[in-house]
């Protein structure tokens, strides 16, 4: 997700095992802070927790299982409340309403796995078409199974595409899919990743407020602003519009040491995402609802360290 290469969600989150598994610069007190929820962390009920906010984790992270039940069953055993799915993909989304039925997890969101290839940025005006088909079938994925937001990565800034250009095609190409999403009442989240575009707190919110939808918020990534901006303050700006977040950890020491990939090789709450002070900001713009893991999977074992390590920084 860097401005000049863009892996799908689905490698970044297998690189991301990559790395944490070379990791040997785990700060103590994230670890103090994930051991000391490890009973009362991913299963802490609802109603005693400090903020509302549930947690799920993306499909393809979930290593144990063979079956979409099984894996279901994984992240329900680990302490998660949810799993957001990619569309398109090769997933039985009826298979997927029954594994959500038997364990009771729901699926909040899902994601157009689509974005990088199919731009709605792309000069080539066949490229944005088939981004829009792309959206618009995640729009009714994600209506199937229950889900209210859709992820989406509006656009790259390259050598051939200008930061005015994505600012310009994608909402163009957004606001044609604004009727299916009142229609289906499923909402575009717009996530801030390493594309060239909409780093700042100030421009994002500028943008969406063109758009002028209540139908079009922000889905923000904490770890991926890390290296721009501090995520309080983001918070601040953002506000309302904030529909979902993910969660990931980013080290400022890794990143000028290693370089800026390596800064994503450490655990929820040892880098320099401020978790507290993401907390306050919360508070104050009134946040409640959905965060993602977005991190290097595995088994039930390491699932449920993520999900406690996300409810000790969510909660502190």
């Amino acid at each position: 997700m860097s401005m000049t290469h863009h892996p799908d969600r689905r490698a970044f989150i297998t690189a991301s095992t990559a790395i944490l598994a070379g990791s040997t610069m785990l700060g103590r007190n994230g670890l103090a802070a994930a051991a000391s929820t490890q009973e009362a962390g991913a299963m802490t009920p609802p109603g005693t927790r400090k903020r509302d906010i549930k947690k799920a984790l993306k499909y393809g992270m979930i290593g144990d299982g063979t079956t979409v039940l099984e894996k279901f069953q994984s992240a329900k055993a680990a302490g998660f409340e949810g799993v957001e799915i990619d569309s398109p993909s090769d997933l039985d989304l009826e298979e997927v309403k029954a594994a959500m039925k038997e364990t009771g997890l729901v699926v909040p969101g899902v994601v157009d796995s689509v974005h990088w290839q199919q731009c709605l940025s792309d000069p080539d005006p066949a490229v944005r078409a088939k981004g829009v088909a792309a959206l618009e079938g995640a729009l009714r994925d994600a209506k199937t199974v229950g889900a209210t937001t859709v992820l989406l990565v509006p656009g790259v800034v390259n050598n051939n595409v200008t930061y005015g250009e994505v600012w310009t095609r994608s909402q163009e190409e957004i606001r044609k899919v604004l009727p299916l999403c009142e229609e289906l009442d499923v909402k575009i989240a717009i996530e801030n990743v390493w594309n060239g575009f909409l780093m700042g707190p100030h421009e994002a919110a500028r943008y969406l407020d063109e758009i002028d939808s209540p139908y079009v918020g922000f889905y923000f990534d904490v770890g991926n602003v890390v290296r721009y901006a501090r995520p309080a303050t983001c918070i601040d700006v953002l506000g309302p519009r904030i529909m979902k977040l993910d969660v990931k950890e980013y080290s400022l020491t890794r990143m000028r040491e290693e370089g800026v990939w390596k800064g994503f090789g450490v655990e929820i709450g040892d880098g320099d995402c401020d978790w507290p002070a993401v907390g306050r900001s919360l508070d104050t713009v009134g946040f409640s609802g959905w965060a993602a893991a977005e991190v290097g999977g595995g088994d039930t074992a390491r699932l449920t360290d993520i999900a406690n390590r996300m409810e000790a920084a969510l909660q502190s």
